[in-house]
């Protein structure tokens, strides 16, 4: 009797009783796992980033070794920065970039999201289309520009066709996945309903799978810019890319620096719209579909 009543007393008086994770204090919510983050904090968080990186990148120029055509400084940059805003160049380069990227992806999306699909959707589809996808996005883009340039020459056509090869395979086998993550269940409850095979693709599977697909396309349209750089970097008179490598001839390294942070910035921009438009669009999905 003894035991049992130490026992008894055990589970009554937390003092004795075991420490127990469960029991810890909760972590705070920026560190939790799988937990949301406060809005308020998503601002901070992310200016504390750049500022970190401000700050190392201050620092190297100070250090033995460090050479000013390899690491310019903050203040040559910002000059480098400011005398680009104010030349009609680097809006001449950022429309040209644009346009060739819009196309490129636009194709590209028009193409390997409907395919995507199907390859998603069918079992027979995917065997036909995504062997020979797997490998072809296995072929690093600058290497096709060879054969790019004997095939559309070395005007627009080239640089839209580049942006289009290294993302509309990336692009056709993510779609495949996305839309094969749809839960069983709700095509379960489409035939049971009496939806036919065409109803089931277009009007279930495919929407079901958008905010998915839509975040592949964000991804994608990231990579398609690196692919323009690639493409003005060979056969251009205009571009961002263009212009990078004219300033390496000339080492102009802080213009370099300069037409970075134009590309960064564009980028930060083109993602933000992508997300506004996801949350917008759907709301349904955790997070709002950002």
């Amino acid at each position: 009797m003894g035991g049992t009543e130490a026992f008894t007393r055990m589970l009554v008086d937390p003092k004795l009783r075991a420490p127990s994770r469960q029991c810890g204090q909760a972590p705070p919510r920026w560190l939790a796992l799988g937990r949301a983050l406060p809005g308020r904090a998503r601002l901070p968080l992310g200016a504390a980033g750049f500022l970190l990186m401000i700050a190392v990148y201050a620092w190297l120029p100070d250090r033995d070794g460090a050479r000013a055509a390899i690491v310019p400084t903050l203040a040559s940059i910002g000059r480098a920065m400011a005398d680009a805003l104010v030349a009609k160049e680097l809006w001449i380069d950022v429309q040209h970039s644009f346009l060739r990227v819009t196309a490129g992806f636009a194709a590209a999306a028009i193409l390997a999201v409907p395919l995507g699909v199907l390859a998603g959707a069918f079992r027979s589809i995917a065997a036909l289309l995504e062997p020979p996808t797997e490998f072809l996005r296995y072929v690093p883009v600058p290497a096709l520009i060879p054969l790019v340039m004997i095939v559309a020459g070395i005007g627009e056509g080239a640089k839209v066709l580049l942006v289009f090869l290294g993302t509309f395979f990336q692009l056709l086998l993510m779609t495949a996945d996305e839309v094969r993550r749809v839960p069983a269940p709700l095509l379960h409850v489409s035939r049971s309903l009496g939806a036919n095979r065409r109803e089931i693709v277009w009007r279930v599977l495919t929407p079901a799978a958008l905010p998915g697909i839509w975040s592949a396309l964000r991804m994608c349209n990231g990579w398609a810019w690196s692919y323009v750089v690639v493409a003005e970097l060979v056969a251009a008179t205009e571009g961002l890319g263009f212009r990078i490598l004219r300033f390496y001839r000339f080492l102009q390294t802080p213009s370099i620096y300069a037409y970075l942070l134009v590309l960064g910035l564009l980028g930060l921009g083109l993602d933000w719209v992508f997300r506004a438009t996801s949350r917008r669009l759907f709301r349904w999905t955790p997070g709002g579909g950002a």
